[in-house]
């Protein structure tokens, strides 16, 4: 059996579609310097806020740049690290200034967000207005990144090796603990400080440096999934500097780690049923009976993989946790449910190869065996900093028996976290509360009624806790909805970020 996932990376996490995105823009020019912002900050951070970024084109009509951050913003005095920054600037050629996208994770690319899918991130409107900027934050791919491996075999082996005795039971812990414990000492041997400066509220102070440093007296943001919270602490951090931020996709500060995963097991399990309904319109559904009976099909397809892996071409043993990643990945989006039907269909004929490609492409594997990105490496460092967990086998145990109880087909994939952040080198840094913001201006919070990994009412709690938080429901399928859902959604932002209009109420999209 392999390790299970973090509720919390399950949260954060953002699944692009599994076609990617192209987009055309007018050419920029080939480079380009920032103008800093003239504000006052102390004369230790002067360096940082007032550095001129110097852009070169890079890719397809666009522009890339680097900058210098502390590695401790405790210590601005210190050691340095890179953030990578790319930019598209705005097809109008006269931008009313930036917008920051992220595109959650943590440890999701904004640099890769831009370059590979700046037409999904945002639509024509928003991008003849702004400079639509994606940045890596630290410890992610082109900025100074966390490392775990020397060998990608490494990291095969602490997401796809199998555990022996059942889910939970003493043999099984004692793997798993052992796993992580060794995984945590790797990650901080070849990563070293920066291990332990990876926290949002480090990349949020990043965020605020790079807003100078672009030019721009406040921020315009717009942050999807883990980017939500992201953007909660910037305005917590720096109310007066806030701009126009829209968080969809909303994550809630305040939920304790187990409050989080009996919240999405219950998401996705709904996301499951909703999938199952709509399979049984097509020709290729593998499913017949009731989703009741389906429902209960999968459960005994994962109990079963749990008894007797499936073998791939590469010698790989398909496990029921490997089984959950390939599942959840096209849950995050109504339009790959497609990829669902031949999943399961592809696993009852006893076939693991499509099952480890969805996997693969969910922790960014390739198929040489090496790794894309550091995203699985940096979601770990960066999750375990924000989130301590309870390793106490009791607890895990009780906890395992309740998401049974909630989400009888998901809820037991989702089960044992704690063998996970509580065994991390470095001791977290964010307590889980709730984030007001006073002071800071309106922010706009976009749910979807069915989102399987950032549930509905986490929008709904982090509009009625911001102080001046905006809800704007999206009555659907699917993670996260601009510029993927209706146009209901996406003139209530385009309209927010470009001329600061606040609607009235919910428009219940």
């Amino acid at each position: 059996m392999t390790r299970r996932v973090s509720a919390i990376a399950l949260a954060l996490l953002v699944a692009l579609p599994l076609s990617g995105c192209v987009s055309w823009f007018l050419p920029p020019e080939t480079s380009a310097t920032s103008t800093p912002t003239d504000e006052q900050v102390d004369a230790d951070l002067a360096p940082f806020y007032t550095q001129v970024l110097r852009w070169s084109g890079c890719g397809k009509d666009l522009q890339c740049a680097t900058a210098k951050a502390p590695l401790d913003w405790a210590d601005p005095g210190g050691e340095t690290i890179e953030l990578a920054l790319i930019r598209q600037p705005a097809t109008s050629g006269n931008p009313i200034g930036s917008l920051v996208v992220n595109p959650g994770g943590p440890g999701g690319s904004g640099y890769d967000f831009v370059a590979d899918s700046v037409d999904y991130a945002t639509d024509e409107r928003l991008q003849s207005r702004f400079d639509v900027v994606g940045f890596d934050p630290r410890g992610v791919n082109r900025s100074t990144p966390v490392s775990c491996y020397s060998d990608p075999s490494e990291l095969d082996a602490y997401i796809y090796d199998l555990y022996p005795g059942k889910p939970g039971s003493d043999e099984w812990l004692a793997a798993a603990n052992a796993a992580s414990k060794a995984f945590g000492a790797r990650c901080l041997e070849l990563t070293g400080p920066l291990l332990g400066t990876v926290d949002t509220a480090s990349a949020a102070r990043d965020l605020d440096m790079l807003r100078a440093a672009l030019g721009d007296k406040t921020l315009n943001y717009l942050g999807y999934s883990y980017g939500t919270l992201l953007g909660q602490v910037y305005a917590e951090l720096f109310p007066t500097r806030a701009g126009r931020l829209v968080l969809d996709g909303a994550v809630d500060p305040a939920a304790s780690d187990f409050e989080g995963t009996a919240t999405q097991a219950q998401g996705f399990e709904s996301a499951l049923r909703a999938f199952l309904k709509d399979c049984f319109t097509a020709s290729d559904c593998p499913f017949s009976g009731s989703v009741d009976d389906a429902m209960a099909d999968i459960r005994a397809l994962l109990d079963s993989l749990d008894a007797s892996p499936l073998s791939a071409e590469d010698d790989r043993q398909l496990g029921s946790s490997a089984m959950f990643t390939a599942i959840i990945l096209p849950l995050y989006n109504q339009s790959n449910w497609q990829y669902l039907r031949e999943l399961f269909s592809s696993v009852f004929r006893g076939d693991a190869t499509y099952a480890f490609q969805l996997a693969d492409s969910y922790n960014g594997r390739n198929a040489d065996g090496t790794y894309h990105d550091n995203k699985t490496e940096a979601f770990i460092s960066i999750n375990c900093l924000d989130a301590h967990g309870d390793g106490n086998v009791e607890t895990m145990r009780d906890e395992a028996a309740e998401l049974t109880t909630l989400a009888p087909v998901l809820g037991p994939q989702m089960s044992w976290g704690g063998t996970g952040c509580p065994n991390w080198p470095v001791p977290p840094k964010r307590d889980r509360v709730p984030i007001v913001a006073p002071g800071s201006p309106d922010i706009l919070v976009i749910g979807t009624t069915n989102d399987p990994a950032t549930p509905y009412k986490w929008a709904v709690a982090v509009a009625d806790t911001l102080e001046n938080g905006h809800l704007i429901t999206y009555e659907g399928e699917g993670h996260t909805a601009y510029n993927k859902s209706n146009d209901c959604v996406n003139d209530a932002v385009d309209d927010f970020l470009i001329n600061a209009t606040v609607p009235s109420a919910d428009p219940m999209c």
